[in-house]
């Protein structure tokens, strides 16, 4: 059993609370870029747009995780509404103190970060489901590290479990159906579903790259960004059922039908994309000519010869240099000897 019970601040820096939960993301999405980047170069893109379109995309998709995230948690939300879209925490005297924010909706951020990101290759002249492909397994590898923000502001967990990798949660940080009265804070313990959501994400990112490099014969450009749908909506379509209190539409869990969306659109966009003739582009056309990699010893030979090259070709200039030397005497000599003398007989007297 897991018994740490971490302090959701980091530091604070001048009074102001640094919290683990922002620099998880941080650190997974500077984890992304390094991955996208890569990716755009196996590819032959252009990654110097990365860096112009991973703030672009980023901010939207805050905006789209806080507002779900808002939206799915709103009881908390409710009485002081200002706290929802602001860092900011109500004091027990009634007053506001800056916090931060600990909230996101990951389907909310891939919804708008996604359309938005449409935008931008649009916006680009870039091929869309190119990129697609880049940005899929970076998603993956984001959400493997930010989840761990989770663990630190100790949400994003299920219910009591008696397995080895449970964890201890505090009565603070409880949701109301397990009150520390029933469930006493030393014995029990909760399904770690940030901890599930982020093995699926290091595994799925794994599974990306691999496709991306041993199965491209048979991908279509965007295919790996419909595989992370459905991959991630089976993930968290599963999970939601182990969750507590959430946003519902009559009854049923709204992460549930949102992710169903994902799977639809992952698997009807497969099946279209791939129908009798439709695949006429496949992904391992658009990759670049691979460059061939030189041992040492091929290097050190081309060094060796291109200096045997260079040496003869000093003696061939000196050869001609010699010549041209010979020739220029031979011309003094003609010119100091002077006319050559007359031949024949002399002429007849007048």
């Amino acid at each position: 059993m897991i018994d740490i019970t971490p302090d959701p601040i980091f530091l604070r820096l001048f009074g102001f609370p640094i919290y683990w939960y922002g620099i998880a993301y941080a650190v997974g999405l500077a984890a992304a870029y390094w991955v996208i980047s890569r990716e755009a170069r196996f590819r032959g893109l252009d990654d110097t747009l990365i860096g112009t379109g991973m703030i672009v995309v980023a901010v939207a998709a805050l905006i789209g995780g806080r507002l779900y995230h808002v939206i799915d948690q709103w009881a908390l939300y409710k009485d002081h509404p200002l706290t929802a879209f602001l860092p900011l925490t109500i004091q027990p005297d009634g007053s506001y103190a800056f916090s931060g924010f600990t909230g996101l909706g990951v389907p909310g951020g891939i919804i708008v970060g996604t359309i938005v990101a449409w935008l931008y290759v649009r916006w680009m002249r870039q091929d869309f489901f190119r990129w697609a492909d880049v940005v899929a397994p970076g998603l993956f590898v984001m959400q493997a590290i930010g989840r761990w923000g989770n663990f630190f502001n100790q949400e994003l967990y299920g219910p009591p479990t008696t397995l080895p990798w449970g964890i201890r949660i505090d009565c603070a940080h409880r949701i109301a159906e397990y009150p520390c009265a029933s469930f006493p804070l030393e014995t029990t313990h909760f399904q770690p579903l940030f901890l599930y959501e982020s093995v699926s994400g290091i595994v799925g990112a794994l599974a990306l790259l691999w496709l991306a490099r041993r199965r491209n014969s048979r991908l279509v450009p965007g295919d790996l960004l419909l595989i992370f749908f459905i991959w991630y909506g089976l993930t968290r379509f599963a999970l939601e059922s182990l969750r507590s209190g959430n946003w519902t539409f009559f009854g049923i869990p709204t992460a549930s039908i949102v992710t169903l969306g994902f799977i639809l659109v992952g698997v009807l966009g497969l099946w279209y994309r791939h129908g009798p003739g439709r695949p006429t582009v496949l992904a391992r056309d658009l990759l670049p000519e691979p460059v061939a990699h030189r041992t040492a010893d091929e290097e050190e030979d081309d060094f060796w010869a291109d200096d045997e090259v260079g040496a003869g070709d000093d003696e061939s200039d000196d050869d001609l240099d010699d010549a041209a030397d010979d020739t220029a005497a031979d011309d003094l000599d003609d010119e100091d000897e002077g006319p050559p003398p007359p031949t024949g007989p002399p002429p007849a007297p007048g």
